[in-house]
């Protein structure tokens, strides 16, 4: 059963479309990764499922609740994490969740347990006296999720949660998520660390340029990738050469020269119609008097099916 949906929703700001005729889908209980290029209108997304933002036009709902006109029910069940906390730096751990507490209607003795409950969940329970502006960045995401789990909303929206950490902050945030969705959260999450997001979701959209060119499971959106499959292949000289060669093979769809840490790296997918065999790649090469030093297929992961729905552009 659905507990977000949009409808040809769409946000413009004067000529720019930054979501144009968005209609996205996300069960209940999943954990959805909502990945694009920067501009391509995650964050305008997720802000009107906030509430905070209001479309141009189309619809938005949560629980059935319509956002813009049910939005004072549609805020109970919501808890939204920006990329960045906004704090009040002279207080402490503690106060910031009670006070936070107490806006979402929560007093006495409830309050002190929803807020000790939160600080456990979050591992920030040591750091209930500390001051809100000496948090490292790791914390204060860590404390922004524990704001938003005050009032045990039913549906997380997230916006680059793990931006900016250090590699140990981004595990320890995505463990909390884990946790989270165990917990039956619905979930959904924006990021640019795609391999984190395969860990995490069950559930992926991709959008581009304000359109979504992908709903589903994260298993069909490996397949799709898996159905541009593509090999990696260096030579030691003349790289521009043997894309030329390759290209103008049969069963080769496309050729592309990526500079990889300084080394040129030639990416080619198959024609799925009829496919180049695996042998015949490097076979060709050697054949024209090329020296390989890689021939490899390219993994098939989340990274390979945002290449494979996405073109690069922005909206």
């Amino acid at each position: 059963m659905a507990i977000i949906e949009t409808i040809n929703l769409t946000r413009t700001y004067g000529d720019l479309v930054a979501l144009d005729n968005l209609n996205l889908v996300v069960e209940r209980g999943a954990c959805f990764g909502f990945i694009g290029p920067n501009g391509a209108g995650k964050t305008t997304t997720i802000r009107i499922l906030s509430t905070l933002l209001k479309p141009t036009w189309g619809e938005a709902r949560i629980d059935g609740l319509t956002i813009g006109y049910q939005n004072s029910l549609i805020r109970p069940i919501i808890g939204y994490v920006p990329d960045f906390i906004g704090t009040y730096d002279d207080m402490l751990v503690s106060e910031y969740l009670e006070f936070f507490a107490a806006c979402y209607g929560i007093h006495g003795s409830k309050r002190r347990g929803v807020v000790a409950e939160a600080l456990e969940l979050t591992d920030l329970t040591s750091k209930a006296g500390a001051q809100v502006d000496g948090l490292s960045r790791g914390m204060s995401q860590r404390l922004s999720i524990a704001r938003v789990l005050l009032h045990d909303p039913q549906v997380l929206l997230m916006d680059e949660p793990a931006s900016g950490l250090d590699p140990r902050a981004r595990i320890e945030i995505r463990e909390l998520l884990k946790e989270l969705h165990r917990l039956g959260k619905t979930i959904l999450i924006s990021s640019h660390i795609l391999s984190e997001l395969s860990e995490i979701c069950d559930t992926v959209g991709i959008i581009e340029q304000g359109k979504l060119c992908f709903s589903g499971s994260m298993q069909k959106a490996l397949e799709a990738a898996e159905a541009g499959v593509e090999y990696e292949v260096s030579v030691e000289q003349r790289s521009t050469e043997a894309a030329q060669l390759l290209t103008s093979a049969d069963g080769v769809a496309n050729v592309k020269i990526i500079r990889t840490g300084g080394t040129e790296v030639l990416h080619i997918t198959v024609d799925q119609q009829r496919p180049i065999a695996a042998s015949e790649i490097p076979a060709r090469l050697v054949t024209a008097g090329f020296r390989l030093t890689l021939f490899r297929r390219g993994q098939v992961n989340l990274e390979a099916a945002f290449m494979h729905h996405t073109r690069g552009v922005v909206a």
